[in-house]
């Protein structure tokens, strides 16, 4: 084989592994309701809200 048929077919793998992770994490994400998904968004605004900010402040 030569050496641009092994990259085409790597390319080719590549291209395939990618779209069956996107698959993957698509599947996972409508598996929520509407429901569940505004809960999980209330939750982290809460926890954003109770948790202290790391940004440095600026010196005035």
């Amino acid at each position: 084989m030569r050496w641009w048929k092994v990259a085409g077919l790597a390319g080719l793998a590549g291209v395939a592994a990618t779209g069956a992770v996107i698959a993957r994490a698509e599947r996972k994400r409508r598996a929520y309701s509407a429901d569940e998904i505004r809960a999980r968004l209330h939750d982290r605004v809460a926890e954003a809200a109770t948790t202290p900010s790391t940004s440095p402040e600026k010196p005035e």
